[in-house]
Order: C-alpha cells, then structure tokens, then sequence
C-alpha cells in the first residue's frame, strides 16, 4: 500500500504543481492576475472534480473485476466507459464556456471578469483531453500499477512550467495573455498527455490480457446505469466537497484583490496537502475492492484499518509542519506584504482543515468500496454546504448583534473546517458499519 500510495503522491504532486506553479508565476506577473486565477481556477475545478468523480469511481468496480480474474470483462467494461466520458465532456464544456451566471451571482468584480471568462474558455478547448487521461489514469490505479501515469505526469510538469512562464509574461514574440496563459499551457500540456496515452495502451504488454483494442460495441445501457449508479452520488459528492471549498475564493473576491490573493496562497497548499491522502485513498480502496472481488472480506478490513491509522499519522505531521512555517511559506508566492500577512493567517486554519480533509477523503474512497454512496452524498450537501459554506458566508457577510459580520476570509476558513470535522467523524461510523454487517458490497 505504502510503495503504490507513494508512487501515486509523486504523480499527483506533479499534477498539483500544475496550479502552484500558475499561481506563482500569476503572482509575479500581477496582482489582478492572480485574483483572475483564483477566481477561475476555482469555478473550473469545482466542474472538473465534480465530472471526474464519476470516472474516479469505476476505480472499485475495475479493481473487483481485477481480484475475480475477469480480465476481458474489465476491458469491454473500459469501452462502454467512453460512452459515459462523452456525456461529461459535453457537460464540462458548457459549463466552461457558459460562466456569466455564477460570476454575476457571486458578484465577481468587473474587472475580473474578461480575464476570468477568457481562461475559462481557454480550459474548456483542454476539457475532452483531460476527462479521457483521467480515464486512463483510473485503469493503472485499479490495476495496482500506477508508475506509468506518474511518469506522465511529472514529464507533464517539466512542460508545463516554461510553458506558463513564457505564455503568462509573453516573450519571443508571444503578448503576455496574463491568466489565460496558464491555461493555454494546461490545454498543450493535457493533448501531450492524451496522446501519450493512447501510444501506451497499443504498445504495452500490460494492457494485452484485456483486450482493449477489441471492436467498439454499442452501448450497453444497463452496464452504463450501473457506471452512474455508483459514479453519479460519487461525483455529485466531490462537486458538492470541491465547491465547498472552491466557492470561498469566488465570495472572498468580495473583499479586494489582496483578499483573494491571500485566499488563493491558501487553497494553492491546501490543495498541494490533499494530494496525500488522496494517493493513499486511491492505494487503499484499489486493494480493499481487490481483496472484496477475490472473495476474503476480512483482508479487505484489514487494510481499510491500516489506512486509516497511515492517514491519520501523515496529516497531523504535516499539519505540524505548516503550524511551524506558516509564517514563512506565503513570501515564496506573493512580494505583497498585505498579501503575506492575511496568507499567513489562513494558514494556521489550513493545518487544521487538512487533518479533518485526510480522514474524510480516506472514510470516502472507502465507503465507496462497500457501495456506500448515497449517504456520504446526502451528508456532504447537508453539512458541507450548509454548515461550511453558508456558515462561513453569514460570518463575513451578514453577522448579528453578538457576532458582527467580519468581512475576512479567515470566517470562511473556520466554518470549513468545523463542517469538515463533522464529515470525518460521520464517515467513520457509516464505514464502521459498512465493514461490521456485511462482507458484501452495498449501497446506502
């Protein structure tokens, strides 16, 4: 579990290099760049994660076909997936290139706007090429051989910071396309990807036992509902995560540019956080689904176990490790001391948010092991947006007599963090349960 979680953190640590890399070329460039790419970036991930976690959740389903040796079944079952890769490119593209509601209805400053709007639309060219290595990246997790997408992914990155630099700032003949330049670079970036992975999947011995290349059938509908029966509440459920916490960076634009920036700074190493229990939740639920289609339950609880204890241990050392450099770590973004400031006073409730999001993310990719996907949904809506961002909302914005509105995005900080605790300690006992009634998959 350690060497594949491992494995997988260096590729994700690329992938999310991708967005510290933007935001510190952004931050030099300009502070309206910046606050551009706080803005957009959030709104575009918060689309992107939300259709992604549907293909992120075939990731059991492939693993259990993996553990009860049904190999030619996997690889028509990869087939009929892009059928469903389809639909969510559709959707994720109109989403992109229609952004003008949510950024009126968040009251997004005017001068945001043509930036915001223009990378946007730049990423929706980047969205087809994105949905389908993501699809590729989910069949190497499920079949415990992640090394290919890491290698992908960290070449990726050498690629894509001198690109940024030079699209960005502009250079040999190229104007300075501000925070539309970091997505041009995503967009290059993402068909190299593309690309790289159809020439692996022709070539490799690893994929031959599933037949992949075998005539496209027509769809199968039944096979398709059962992809979104359990990839629908699970995407659902990382939209309704993700935008808890990326719709903070468009309310705190409210506040200013220095505001967002600080905000950005924020999100950018919580992010960066994130990609650790997400690696070794991807590990982890790879081998407890294998271990479920294989028939022996029991191993299966071992090792959600052992995750949970590795999860806990890694967040609160790193939480450790920001407490102590929180001080530090925003004069490597921003040469704004105003920025610096309210950065480093997010980042004391970053320390904290990240304990809470480890273990959530972990009870989660587990839960949907055991095919608990409805609750955890209902859950994440009730509480992350409720609790989180609404509560975070009335803090800075609206207040009482007792509590005055605060007009500071450390409100929204707190109320993320409160509503994320709960979440962990809820997952924890629907997993509890899931593990103790039945050795059988299910859904709740």
């Amino acid at each position: 579990m350690g060497r594949h979680a491992g494995t997988v953190l260096v590729g994700q640590l690329a992938v999310m290099a991708f967005g510290v890399a933007d935001t510190v070329i952004a931050g030099r460039h300009s502070d309206t760049a910046l606050a551009a790419l706080a803005v957009g970036s959030a709104i575009y991930i918060s689309i992107y994660v939300g259709l992604i976690g549907i293909v992120q959740a075939l990731l059991p389903i492939w693993a259990e076909m993996r553990g009860g040796r049904r190999d030619i079944a996997l690889g028509q079952s990869l087939r009929q997936s892009l059928y469903l890769c389809a639909l969510i490119s559709l959707a994720g593209i109109t989403a992109l290139l229609l952004p003008g509601p949510l950024l009126r209805w968040a009251q997004v400053p005017a001068s945001m706007l043509a930036e915001v709007e223009e990378y946007l639309a730049v990423l929706a060219l980047a969205f087809v090429p994105a949905v389908l290595f993501r699809l590729y990246s989910t069949l190497n997790q499920s079949l415990g051989k992640p090394l290919l997408i890491t290698w992908l992914q960290v070449g990726a990155l050498m690629l894509k910071i001198p690109l940024s630099i030079w699209l960005v700032g502009g250079g040999l003949g190229a104007p300075a396309l501000g925070a539309a330049g970091c997505a041009w670079a995503t967009l290059l970036v993402n068909y190299g990807l593309l690309l790289m992975a159809l020439w692996l999947l022709r070539s490799s011995d690893l994929y031959r036992p599933y037949n992949i290349w075998a005539p496209m059938e027509k769809p199968q509908w039944r096979q398709i509902a059962e992809f979104l029966r359990m990839g629908l509440p699970g995407g659902l459920a990382y939209m309704v995560e993700v935008t808890s916490f990326t719709l903070m960076a468009v309310f705190i634009a409210r506040l200013g540019t220095a505001a967002a920036a600080s905000h950005q700074i924020a999100a950018s190493l919580t992010a960066v956080l994130y990609m650790v229990p997400l690696s070794l939740s991807i590990a982890c639920s790879a081998r407890v689904s294998f271990w479920i289609g294989r028939g022996d339950p029991a191993q299966a609880r071992q090792l959600a176990l052992t995750g949970l204890r590795l999860s806990a241990l890694t967040s609160l050392s790193l939480a450790a490790l920001v407490l102590l450099l929180h001080q530090q770590i925003p004069g490597w973004y921003s040469r704004n001391p105003q920025v610096v400031t309210g950065a480093a006073s997010l980042l004391v409730w970053v320390a904290l948010y990240h304990v809470a999001d480890s273990m959530q993310a972990l009870t989660a990719f587990l839960l949907r092991c055991y095919r608990v996907t409805l609750t955890p949904l209902l859950i994440y809506g009730v509480v992350l947006w409720g609790l989180g961002l609404a509560g975070g909302y009335w803090l800075a914005y609206v207040g009482n007599d007792n509590h005055p509105a605060s007009a500071s995005a450390a409100s929204f900080w707190s109320a993320a963090t409160a509503a994320l605790s709960l979440v962990a300690l809820s997952f924890m006992g629907l997993l509890w349960r899931a593990m103790k009634l039945s050795p059988t998959t299910r859904q709740a």
